[in-house]
């Protein structure tokens, strides 16, 4: 099986074949942490605690998953666009080893510190048990959660995203016969309780592993990888740690971002911290027809980078920043009129409702500038410019956030109306400041290819 070119066929039709599969595998992916949250309610209080205290070692594995495929696929489109396919087989057969090392080291360091870690986020008692219980199955399949990611990096650099959506699609289904099963004690089996959720999760994520190496070997490009590009290549892997450490890092910036956030809604009662968390997962549903652009320009910008169509390259960052603002400014106005009604999906406090209706009314006029942010992170990940994505990951979330909530929530008096508006201005600071450095970087890729052509002749 052959996979689709991404060199000649028109880019608009491209991204559209490659963003919209993403986008739609992508909303059983929410779904699915959706049936999670649905089944630990059915166990009660304690168990919804569990899984929200186990997230910050669970997005550690996610972020050195994401990191890992991200850069991965950068490094094999480029080197796809330059008909190098012997290394793109090269660096794949080395992101799996990787993959398998990172996912074992992190397992077994999550296991020493989870404990600890739990404790100090409060953690007591029948609460800390549960997490315990819920985070050991998890970190003991860790390794499934990254490989599954390194082996889907290979669909993506080829731009192909209708296999993990079809994965996505049938792990969802998957989990939701799996949870009660596991967790109940059906069939005969031992009731597992959160343990069983967690075992869930980690059987889709083996699945998946599966599932998705049967489809890579079918495509042309790895069909035959021979054992020698699995022996550790030092150069090659110091190469992927270089791409995948900063994606890595800069996810990591989003968990930091969650818990400064949350730090200065605290100081406006527990009603806005509730209304954060509700408003938020309102707001990602939203976002959701975007994440697709980025899996499109990350593909569409590696490959044609790699086999030197800059023109390309500039056609596929722009197309993707239009379609992501003109779906995120629709989906702002229709967020405005029905935010109040949305809200009430979740609660009838009052409190609450208010808080939330205000967070929502910024967000809908500050959508439109995460596609812009993302698209210029994915498309200079893809010119193999990690880096920059880190550094905006660092004022958005920690070095701006800090100066100006503090600014408008505090020093003017604002509140926490100064709070929800900070967010608005920082993001769209970034945005701004995102689309100033990939204009630059991605309107001169000769010159950076030329500054690279230097590094490694010296």
């Amino acid at each position: 099986m052959s996979a689709p070119s991404l060199l000649d066929e028109p880019i608009p039709v491209l991204i559209r074949r490659i963003a919209l599969p993403a986008s739609i595998g992508f909303f059983f992916n929410t779904m699915f942490n959706f049936a999670d949250t649905f089944c630990a309610g059915i166990l009660g209080t304690d168990a919804l605690a569990a899984l929200s205290v186990s997230f910050p070692v669970f997005f550690l594995l996610l972020s050195a998953g994401s990191g890992l495929s991200q850069g991965t696929t950068a490094l094999m489109a480029n080197a796809i666009g330059a008909k190098e396919m012997q290394k793109a087989r090269h660096v794949f057969a080395q992101a799996l080893v990787c993959a398998v090392v990172i996912g074992l080291l992190l397992s077994g360091i999550g296991l020493l510190i989870s404990p600890w870690l739990f404790g100090l986020l409060g953690a007591e008692g029948t609460h800390l048990r549960l997490s315990q219980d819920y985070m050991n199955v998890i970190l003991l399949g860790g390794t499934f959660f990254i490989l599954q990611m390194a082996v889907n990096a290979a669909l993506n650099a080829q731009g192909d995203t209708k296999l993990y959506r079809n994965f996505l699609i049938i792990g969802f289904f998957a989990n939701c016969v799996l949870n009660p099963i596991l967790m109940l004690g059906w069939l005969g089996l031992p009731a597992m309780g959160v343990a069983g959720l967690a075992l869930a999760t980690v059987i889709v994520q083996l699945g998946g592993c599966v599932m998705l190496w049967r489809g890579v070997r079918r495509r042309d490009l790895c069909r035959e990888m021979p054992a020698a590009l699995f022996k550790p290549d030092l150069s090659l892997i110091r190469d992927i740690v270089a791409q995948a450490g900063p994606a890595a890092l800069n996810m990591l910036t989003v968990g930091l971002g969650i818990f400064v956030i949350t730090w200065f809604a605290k100081h406006f009662g527990k009603e806005a911290v509730a209304a954060y968390g509700i408003a938020t997962r309102i707001e990602q549903m939203v976002l959701l027809p975007t994440i697709g652009l980025n899996f499109a320009v990350l593909s569409l910008v590696g490959q044609n980078h790699g086999a030197g169509y800059f023109h390309r390259v500039r056609e596929a960052w722009k197309t993707n920043l239009l379609y992501g603002v003109g779906l995120m400014l629709a989906g702002g106005a229709l967020l405005f009129l029905l935010k109040d009604q949305a809200l009430a999906l979740f609660t009838s406090d009052p409190v609450v409702l208010r808080h939330g209706s205000d967070y929502l009314g910024v967000a809908s006029v500050t959508l439109a500038a995460y596609p812009i942010l993302f698209v210029t992170v994915f498309a200079l990940q893809g010119m193999k410019r990690p880096g920059y994505g880190l550094w905006m990951g660092l004022y958005r979330q920690i070095i701006a956030p800090m100066i100006v909530f503090n600014g408008l929530a505090f020093t003017l008096g604002l509140g926490s109306w100064g709070l929800w508006w900070g967010i608005g201005l920082v993001t769209w600071s970034a945005a701004l400041f995102a689309l100033w450095w990939g204009w630059r970087a991605i309107h001169h890729p000769e010159r950076l290819k030329q500054k690279d052509a230097k590094k490694e002749a010296a």
